[in-house]
């Protein structure tokens, strides 16, 4: 994924600059980067956070470092954000976003205008570097992002540090937030809602779909009025987002709350039936808040995350490492577990293996029964529109594998998908047992698709739900 903070401010932004960036730490794990822009110009440093957070990387950075503009990024990918001299002068940018035709639109810009990319380490080219290739076709900011935003298949959002002030474009149809907070000395532009309120900010307002703005002391100014069509990524509120952030006026910590009232309802289970509702830290606590207040069975914690040395770990690319650093950092309450009927809640099941270890773990720590509640539907389809998953097949995905299973080959028509993905259908029962069984819950449930989107409250339309029913 990654996040972002901005800050415009009269007097020197570097302070706001370095702790709002900070409060994004939860959405990236590889790089991290700030730049100003001051009487001095511009300055800039970027910093791998793989081994260490990023306040530990960037304290000595924050003390040279001026100016009364600046952008601070966090990525779980690329380096960014980067610094880029063409016909518009000299500019910073970086992006959160996807883009599916990289390849082919470095082709085109390679093949027309003879420049050429710098690779990085993976031999593959850096997306921002890219859209700002896309930027610099057009004789204008304006037009040259609307060129990126219309050439990119997937999304893209971009923060954007020039001498006149900080251009804000939010994805076309809004998949990733911008929201922005004002105070005195000036505003800020935010992924996160939370990230600015201890830095004296107030809630300002957030951009829409497409908005394209530009951010000074003295206000924030629109350029190009948002677009009708929206769809947000309900990820953010089931997964992604910090607990105490606000998407388009939902809280995500109540909407968790929301989902975890519906599952208990849909289950009906009573304390003559579970002895425990647990959440698997840390998204899937107040799921699990939410399902034992709603069915009365207690909420407790057999499972701690240990938080002082790993508050957002390295995790490597190779994935039975990032399975193993997973459990590495959750710690069992034995007598919390031993001979008890738990429930357990985590935000989803993507690939099957954490949870699976998760669950054979209680087992081993003498939990009696373990039934598992995912917070949302089975993921059917890789995510098109943010780095959710860096998978290469959707075959990686536990519920294709056990399709491809059930239907003889991986080749499967997308009406069968469908059917599949209907919670209502024999396909789909048939379906989540097997995962059940593959996984060694004592029982399975996935939380219903039209339960998820009425416990974030917002009409379907307006959400991306493209992972769970392949609908655009």
């Amino acid at each position: 994924m990654g996040g972002f903070f901005a800050a415009t401010l009269k007097e020197d932004c570097v302070f706001d600059l370095f702790f709002g960036t900070d409060y994004h730490s939860h959405l990236g794990t590889r790089r991290g980067g700030m730049a100003t822009f001051g009487k001095e110009g511009f300055d800039r440093a970027i910093h791998n956070i793989e081994n260490s957070p990023f306040r530990t990387k960037f304290e000595k950075d924050v003390l040279e470092m001026k100016g009364e503009m600046g952008v601070g990024f966090i990525s779980d990918y690329e380096p960014q954000p980067l610094l880029v001299r063409s016909h518009h002068g000299t500019y910073v940018i970086g992006t959160v976003g996807r883009i599916n035709n990289i390849d082919a639109l470095t082709d085109e810009i390679l093949g027309h205008c003879g420049t050429h990319f710098m690779e990085m380490t993976s031999g593959e080219i850096n997306p921002t570097e890219l859209v700002a290739a896309l930027i610099n076709e057009k004789e204008n900011f304006i037009d040259g992002i609307r060129n990126a935003q219309e050439k990119i298949d997937g999304s893209m959002t971009m923060v954007i540090l020039t001498a006149q002030g900080v251009y804000l474009a939010r994805d076309m149809v809004g998949r990733t937030p911008i929201v922005l907070g004002k105070k005195d000395e000036g505003y800020c532009a935010s992924f996160e809602s939370f990230a600015f309120l201890n830095l004296g900010y107030e809630p300002y307002r957030e951009l829409g779909p497409g908005e394209i703005a530009v951010m000074t002391a003295d206000g924030v100014t629109t350029l190009v009025a948002p677009g009708a069509k929206k769809r947000i990524c309900t990820f953010l509120w089931v997964y992604y987002g910090y607990p105490a952030s606000v998407y388009e006026g939902v809280s995500v910590e109540e909407m968790r709350m929301n989902c975890g009232e519906k599952m208990a309802e849909r289950d009906q289970f009573t304390k003559d039936d579970l002895d425990i509702v647990a959440g698997v830290p840390d998204s899937g606590l107040a799921h699990a808040i939410g399902y034992s207040n709603a069915s009365s069975v207690p909420f407790t914690r057999p499972l701690i995350k240990y938080t002082p040395t790993w508050p957002r770990s390295f995790m490597p690319t190779m994935q039975s490492k990032r399975d193993l650093i997973a459990k590495m950092k959750l710690i069992p309450v034995h007598e919390l577990i031993d001979g008890k009927r738990i429930l357990l809640i985590d935000d989803s099941i993507v690939r099957g293996t954490q949870l699976r270890e998760q669950t054979e773990f209680l087992f081993h720590s003498g939990a009696k029964e373990v039934h598992a509640r995912p917070a949302c539907p089975p993921i059917l389809f890789g995510c098109k529109y943010l780095n959710f998953s860096r998978s290469t097949s959707e075959m990686e995905l536990i519920a294709r594998r056990m399709i491809a299973e059930l239907e003889g080959t991986e080749d499967v028509e997308r009406t069968v998908l469908d059917d599949y993905a209907d919670p209502d259908s024999e396909r789909h029962e048939k379906m989540v047992q097997k995962i059940c069984e593959k996984m060694g819950f004592t029982s399975l449930r996935y939380n219903r698709l039209d339960d998820m989107i009425a416990a974030v409250g917002l009409p379907k339309e307006e959400l991306c739900t493209y992972c769970w029913d392949g609908r655009e």
